[in-house]
């Protein structure tokens, strides 16, 4: 029986705010920042001194994603955000065709294919869903990758990757999974993913500059990084400047230079919590708040903009129809609960801290500000 009463306890931010954000940047856990903060209160009182230890530490890391993800710890490379990690995988792809995607996309999704003058195809969104069916027909000789978000940040739809997976033939499968890593649970081999790119200040609740990204065995066996620094080699520390010699087996070899421990680092306390507390407890979790968070909004007349109309598509975050969502906000915030401003309304988000009082909270104070 997992005790969420503790594990709210381990986030202070829920001391103040009825926090309703994830789906911006999630609040950092007491371990992610003594993680952080004791790396830099070792470089500030040893300097240097721990650099091997950090490398290990960075390797302990890896590995937990990698199981994270059912993936193989060659396989991943750290990154400070999902663009950087998005671009990791556009240097790996970018000659296998056209690309498939949706009008519903984060940017980063497609505009660092259209960057390299790859057409992208956004399908139309239907009843705010992206159907399966809609990607197979977008299949031709001239597509050869499929790029999606498994959670959309417009409308929080949830795509099944599985059934992408099962469908996608010769194509390549990219999932931006920013919005999902952290409360769903993801098999990248299950799934049949190529390439996954997510970043840590969301979901996984590990802060700003945390990140990762995973590339298949198979595309790191066909391609090459456009990118590379001294790290990207088959042995770095005999600092050969006269030769060039890539690192073919491991995504690590897109790690320019030396890490950024902190953020590798918070992300491994919160990689911890998520394994304590079990992924498959923590999207239940998630989705029995959405729902309920739902059922209150609609029962108080409310329009819900995210398409719940099967569970299978229904997330941890909701778009709720406002007048004047700026105002709405502010708000909201004046009282205590902190969601986010889209251009129909607002968005709010129920990870594993937040309980039935944020909600009630919400409920309450969204009486005092007008429908749409």
């Amino acid at each position: 029986m997992i005790n969420w009463s503790e594990i709210r306890q381990r986030f202070p931010v829920t001391e103040r705010f009825a926090y309703l954000n994830s789906a911006a940047a999630g609040p950092v856990s007491i371990a992610s920042q003594a993680a952080a903060a004791g790396y830099y209160e070792k470089m500030m009182r040893d300097g240097d001194v721990h650099w091997n230890r950090w490398l290990a530490e960075r390797e302990e890391i890896r590995n937990k994603i990698a199981k994270f993800i059912n993936a193989g710890p060659e396989e991943i490379a750290f990154t400070t955000n999902t663009s950087q990690g998005m671009n990791v995988i556009v240097d790996a792809l970018e000659d296998r065709g056209e690309v498939i995607s949706s009008e519903l996309e984060f940017p980063v999704t497609t505009l660092p294919w259209m960057h390299r003058r790859i057409p992208v195809h956004r399908l139309p969104a239907v009843g705010g869903e992206v159907r399966i069916e809609d990607v197979q027909n977008a299949m031709t000789h001239n597509t050869g990758v499929i790029a999606l978000s498994h959670v959309q940040f417009s409308n929080g739809f949830r795509v099944d990757p599985q059934a992408v997976g099962e469908t996608k033939g010769t194509h390549a499968f990219v999932l931006n999974a920013s919005q999902s890593a952290g409360a769903f649970e993801i098999d990248v081999k299950r799934m049949k993913i190529d390439g996954l790119c997510a970043t840590g200040h969301k979901w996984m609740l590990a802060g700003y500059g945390s990140g990762f990204v995973y590339l298949s065995r198979e595309l790191l066996d066909q391609s090459l990084p456009r990118s590379i620094g001294w790290l990207s080699v088959e042995e770095p520390f005999e600092m050969r400047n006269d030769e060039f010699r890539p690192r073919h087996d491991a995504a690590a070899r897109v790690e320019l230079g030396c890490p950024y421990f902190a953020g590798i680092f918070s992300l491994g306390a919160s990689i911890d919590l998520i394994n304590e507390i079990g992924i498959a407890n923590i999207q239940a979790r998630a989705l029995e708040l959405n729902r309920y968070l739902t059922s209150r909004l609609l029962e108080e007349g409310w329009s819900v903009l995210s398409p719940t109309q099967t569970e299978n598509s229904r997330s941890a975050e909701t778009l709720v129809q406002a007048e004047k969502p700026a105002e709405v906000v502010r708000h909201l915030f004046r009282r205590g609960v902190i969601v986010t401003e889209k251009p129909e309304g607002i968005r709010v988000a129920t990870h594993f801290f937040n309980n039935e009082e944020d909600v009630k909270a919400l409920i309450e104070f969204l009486r005092e500000t007008p429908h749409a």
